[in-house]
């Protein structure tokens, strides 16, 4: 009983982990917004536009390639614009980036929702370690990108996690970004993670316009594919205790789409969400000194992509 009344209570927004994404749009006319989505062909990037494009949106759906956002659109409807956009790789983000701006459309908001998680041995991408090139630079120079296309009032949503507190002890490490001198899967990936939530923090200072926005979000433990790195067992348990530990996707998918779209959350910004309320983040996730390193850093790394 202690789990289950944890998950059914809501807090201060009236909402809580148990909350699904089509609730926190109850009532919702987005019929004059559009969205930009990255990982839209499957789980939380999936639900968030079949919500969205319920409610009426337009949603700019970006997926690994052409064919899956394409297969997307059409189990879908005429709302979605499919674009391919291969996050470890900048020249498909490059046309990814002229593909919206063609467009001609002003962003209500951008979900960095795309990832990956936990890669059991090390990868790298242009002598970088695959998830924080990934998950973070990627949309690092996406979001940046497209800044000039937010709206007057839109909002960036970056995908983070609870898995930025499991982090190295530096919690980045710039030394060792490509991961060649000690590598550990689920560091790395909280790495990533915090990367993700401090590049928000930080945008939060630089939005061109006061009234944009730009935060994170915990979407909560959710058995979807990004679980096909972790060890067999953890997959079987996982899905064997999902009814009551984890969330559905519906659930999942609730705080990005509440902080994307929500009237109440108009004026916040660079905040840190999860089970579609306010939380504190680890130490090193309010950090504003390295957010504004990481910053830096990373401006360093796409310098030349454009």
């Amino acid at each position: 009983m202690g789990f289950l009344s944890r998950i059914q209570r809501h807090g201060p927004s009236g909402y809580g982990a148990s909350t699904t994404a089509e609730t926190v749009t109850e009532g919702l006319d987005l019929s004059n917004k559009t969205y930009l989505i990255t990982g839209c062909n499957s789980g939380l990037g999936e639900e968030t536009v079949r919500v969205l494009t319920l409610r009426g949106a337009r949603v700019i759906a970006l997926a690994r390639t052409l064919e899956k956002a394409e297969g997307l659109a059409h189990r879908m409807n005429d709302k979605v614009v499919p674009i391919a956009c291969e996050l470890s790789e900048p020249k498909s983000i490059k046309i990814a980036i002229d593909a919206v701006r063609n467009l001609n459309l002003p962003l209500d908001g951008m979900i960095a929702n795309a990832g990956i998680m936990a890669l059991p041995q090390l990868k790298k991408k242009y002598h970088f370690e695959l998830q924080f090139f990934t998950n973070h630079v990627g949309h690092f120079y996406l979001v940046t990108s497209l800044l000039d296309k937010l709206a007057s009032n839109g909002r960036v949503v970056m995908l983070s996690s609870s898995a930025h507190e499991m982090t190295y002890p530096e919690g980045i490490n710039f030394t060792n970004l490509s991961g060649e001198n000690g590598y550990s899967s689920w560091k790395s990936y909280g790495q990533s993670k915090l990367c993700n939530l401090l590049f928000a923090r930080h945008l939060a200072t630089r939005l061109p316009d006061s009234s944009q926005s730009a935060n994170a979000v915990h979407p909560g433990v959710i058995a979807t594919s990004l679980m096909r790195n972790m060890n067999s067992f953890v997959r079987i348990a996982g899905r064997a205790v999902s009814p009551i530990f984890m969330k559905t996707v519906a659930q999942g998918a609730a705080t990005q789409v509440y902080v994307a779209t929500h009237a109440s959350l108009s004026r916040i910004n660079g905040r840190y969400f999860s089970d579609c309320n306010e939380k504190k983040s680890s130490r090193y996730g309010s950090d504003s000194a390295l957010a504004a390193r990481l910053w830096d850093e990373t401006e360093k790394i796409v310098k030349g992509w454009c």
